[in-house]
């Protein structure tokens, strides 16, 4: 079983008993010691993999972190686990800090279970960082972060290279983060720069009122655009059979109108789920009430309903791990790309 299967199956047990890990130990066992495991080291063994890791820092003896995992017999990660659904972001992984310093590790790892974040000395030598390097969530996995994941498992422990890509994804993260931001709260500044590239006049207090959210439009509109030109682009080489596929629908004689809106919703949802599962796989069969998006063409696999044929309003039934449907209503098309995770995760869960 592949990395990416072994941490789904992880994230699967999470939703199952996650009302039942109440306890840091409940969390290690039925959550971080299978992660661990995914990873290809014996949790077993303690030669591999060390519980309650001690080692004396300072004036304080005795103190244990609570996975330290080893290469050629010295410990090369350090695991700091909370309570199942804690506040990872707002709680330092105190231990780890003390213990970085005083052993050869050079990754750190604090956990709840569901969310992983990675430590590493990117910004001052021997001493860890205050941020992590990457941030893994498992019921949210972003396949991007699988290769990372591989240069630190038993059978490809690569240290260099892993530490190599470490900065690379930390102010990736962080330069996203700070672009999202700004598109929808951008600055007097961001405003400033764009608008003198279009406009002569001087940038005033009125100025600034005027094009902020000019700029904000424009942002969003090119980014749009960009997405709608990807999944053109994608299936480009499939427009003849769509055309077919379209006329023998529309032609049916049971009453089924299929119209171009449903089709274009079908292909954006195609591409969406497309990051997570072989586009190959994906179908959809329209009724009188709505048109149904499914894993391999079966009505027990259901990645959402489109609802299109009113006038007055539209909307879409999404679908979570247990078949159970979720009604959101939409304004445009482009409001499918809101769910995006929920779609991907329902493609996912069969």
């Amino acid at each position: 079983m592949d990395l990416i299967d072994q941490l789904q199956a992880i994230a699967n047990n999470i939703e199952r008993q996650k009302s039942k890990v109440l306890t840091e130990e409940a969390t290690k066992n039925a959550f971080v010691m299978p992660f661990i495991k995914a990873l290809g080291y014996d949790v077993f063994n303690p030669d591999e993999v060390v519980p309650e890791f001690t080692a004396d820092v300072g004036i304080k003896k005795g103190e244990k972190v609570d996975y330290a995992i080893q290469i050629d017999g010295n410990p090369a990660i350090l695991f700091e686990c909370k309570n199942f659904d804690s506040d990872l972001i707002n709680k330092a992984p105190s231990q780890l800090y003390r213990y970085y310093s005083v052993t050869e590790a050079k990754i750190g790892i604090v956990t709840d279970g569901r969310y992983y974040h990675f430590y590493s000395d990117l910004e001052e030598s021997n001493r860890m960082d205050d941020k992590p390097y990457m941030e893994l969530d498992l019921l949210n996995i972003e396949e991007h972060l699988i290769p990372q994941l591989k240069k630190i498992s038993k059978g490809t422990f690569d240290l260099d290279a892993s530490l190599e890509n470490a900065l690379e994804l930390k102010y990736t993260k962080s330069i996203k983060k700070e672009i999202g931001y700004l598109l929808e709260n951008p600055t007097k500044e961001f405003v400033k720069f764009y608008t003198s590239l279009v406009y002569d006049g001087r940038f005033t207090a009125k100025t600034e009122e005027q094009f902020t959210p000019i700029v904000k439009k424009a942002f969003n509109q090119f980014i749009r655009e960009k997405i709608n030109a990807k999944i053109d682009s994608a299936f480009e080489d499939e427009t003849d059979e769509i055309e077919s596929e379209e006329i023998e629908m529309q032609e049916s004689d049971n009453g089924i109108v299929t119209t171009e809106e449903e089709i274009e919703g079908y292909h954006i949802v195609k591409a969406i789920v497309s990051e997570v599962v072989d586009p190959k796989r994906i179908h959809h069969r329209d009724t009188k009430s709505y048109m149904g998006i499914l894993l391999d063409d079966n009505n027990r696999q259901p990645i959402c309903r489109l609802h299109f044929n009113s006038e007055i309003s539209k909307y879409v039934t999404l679908f979570d791990e247990n078949k159970n449907g979720q009604r959101v209503d939409i304004e445009s098309l482009n409001d499918l790309y809101k769910y995006s995770a929920q779609l991907k995760k329902a493609a996912k869960s069969y």
